[in-house]
């Protein structure tokens, strides 16, 4: 059994308009990583195309995404931090690895689904087969642990699921590590605050539904207080939460921002109603994102060293890919370039 070394992988799409969601679901949880695993954090622009992109605007969006990291708190030192499509094992694994994946495990994946709705047919192949893309994007680094949503662990499955079918099906055993999810603490999944069932997203035609990095703080509060909630006060204790996804939400949220559990917040806010908790959410948001915006703000301005940090960012990402993808090609019989 081979005893690959811990290292973490995980990507955020360059699609605009970053959210509190992105923050405490992704990028909050990077910044701790990098300091107890080898960390390798991608912008995923490949995964981005699934759906047409503006050319220009995906390059900004691929530097605001790089911007944010820095801005929250990656060390480029420490970690790497580049964009997808500057590493060619991603698609190149992408594609031998969907000759191992079969038709009835994506068929499975309901997230075509939502994304897709019910004109299915006329989505891209890319939409149909990004989960391949997505364990081309781990495998390619041998990563053993990959923090994700809710929303994406049935994709870290099918990681598994084809990671498991090559080292079988290619007598490679143990070639690829199967990898882990890391689904930590409170708001693993960040919902709208307009609609509790749904998840917070920049797609949502309502402004209000979601906390913005471009937001100020009376933005902030404004929307903190219009948030979707309930008439009763909140519960003493988390089980009382079951059958109230606003007040799961803005209790995660605070417990998120916080630092803090659940628990805590509701033993703190336990028993008042939401007009307590709102105007302290407000504040302790402005007070985590503003730092980050300003600082994001400032590394827009300066391009160059965004640039920098991304393409030194690919050569240690491909330097550690392309001997991986080396000995898959290997593996597949296909003949060295010369």
């Amino acid at each position: 059994m081979t005893n690959h070394p811990q290292r973490v992988f995980s990507g955020v799409q360059p699609t605009g308009n970053l959210h509190l969601g992105n923050y405490l679901g992704a990028i909050s949880k990077f910044v701790t990583m990098q300091h107890e695993f080898e960390s390798i954090f991608c912008v995923v622009d490949l995964h981005a195309i699934t759906v047409p992109q503006d050319p220009a605007k995906l390059k900004d969006q691929t530097r605001e995404i790089a911007a944010a990291y820095l801005a929250a708190g990656i060390d480029p030192e420490k970690s790497i931090i580049f964009a997808q499509s500057a590493v060619s094992a991603h698609a190149e694994l992408s594609w031998i690895l969907g000759c191992q994946a079969r038709i009835g495990w994506l068929n499975r994946m309901t997230q075509f689904k939502d994304k897709a709705g019910k004109d299915k047919e006329k989505a891209s192949v890319g939409l149909y087969t990004y989960p391949v893309l997505m364990a081309a994007d781990i495998l390619a680094y041998k990563a053993t642990h990959v923090p994700v949503g809710e929303d994406q662990k049935q994709h870290l499955e099918l990681s598994r699921d084809i990671a498991t079918k090559f080292n079988n099906d290619m007598g490679a055993e143990d070639f690829f590590p199967l990898p882990e999810p890391m689904i930590q603490g409170p708001a693993t999944r960040v919902m709208s605050l307009r609609d509790g069932t749904a998840k917070m997203s920049k797609s949502d035609p309502s402004d209000l539904s979601r906390i913005t990095f471009t937001d100020d703080s009376d933005a902030i509060a404004k929307k903190f207080k219009k948030a979707k909630s309930d008439p009763e006060p909140l519960p003493s204790e988390a089980d009382g939460l079951a059958g109230r996804p606003e007040a799961k939400n803005l209790v995660g949220i605070y417990a998120a921002l916080s630092g803090s559990s659940v628990d805590a917040v509701l033993s703190e806010f336990g028993g008042q109603g939401f007009g307590a908790l709102k105007p302290k959410l407000a504040e302790l948001a402005v007070e985590k994102l503003s730092p980050i915006s300003e600082e994001m703000r400032r590394l827009m301005g300066d391009q160059g060293h965004i640039d920098s940090i991304l393409t030194k960012g690919a050569e240690r990402a491909d330097a550690i890919a392309a001997p991986i993808l080396k000995d898959v090609k290997d593996i597949m019989g296909f003949l060295p370039r010369g």
